[in-house]
């Protein structure tokens, strides 16, 4: 849902917005438009993918922070919320004690796609992460139970897919051992 603006919206103007509610926004083209809250699956599932993120960066010992629901900026007049990115110490660190929206690239980036997001999450983050320079992304896919790994060559997205009880590959954490059943078997009871 886009909030109707009388004059579009700057990205410094977003990151001090506060309507007085608990609703999260998106800036898209200096529109305002409200994050609708998440199916319990889509939170279990994406807090899954944090803690198996979190898990590997600290066994390998990166300099790497994983965190959910963080901004990024990914336009003049655009900044979207990530269900799950890997950022460096030092971006962290940069931004400690300002709003939690980055303008440099992470360097993974997960999107947990729900009913209204197919559209958001498979276009147009797609094509705003690329231009951003984020170097993978997945889209974590529950509804056709496939997690799609995009990796950045040339400006663009090469895609590979990955179902059932293939092992996830990632290039980011090239010793991962995560099938896509493990990943979605979290979010059943």
């Amino acid at each position: 849902m886009s909030v109707p603006a009388e004059k579009l919206m700057t990205f410094e103007e977003y990151l001090f917005y506060d309507d007085g509610t608990d609703n999260r926004y998106e800036l898209v083209d200096g529109e305002l438009v409200q994050m609708t809250l998440p199916t319990v699956r889509h939170a279990l599932i994406a807090d899954f993918v944090l803690e198996v993120l979190k898990n590997e960066i600290r066994r390998l010992n990166k300099p790497w922070v994983c965190l959910q629901e963080i901004g990024v900026r990914t336009g003049i007049r655009k900044s979207r919320v990530t269900d799950v990115c890997v950022l460096t110490t030092e971006q962290v660190k940069e931004m400690m004690n300002e709003s939690a929206v980055f303008d440099t690239s992470p360097i993974l980036a997960v999107e947990v796609v729900s009913p209204d997001s197919v559209r958001r999450d498979y276009r147009h983050k797609r094509s705003e992460y690329a231009t951003l320079g984020i170097p993978e992304y997945w889209i974590v896919d529950a509804f056709e139970t496939k997690v799609s790994v995009l990796l950045l060559e040339d400006g663009l997205y090469e895609e590979t897919v990955f179902t059932d009880k293939q092992k996830i590959i990632s290039p980011t954490f090239a010793e991962l051992s995560l099938t896509v059943e493990q990943l979605f078997a979290f979010g059943k009871f």
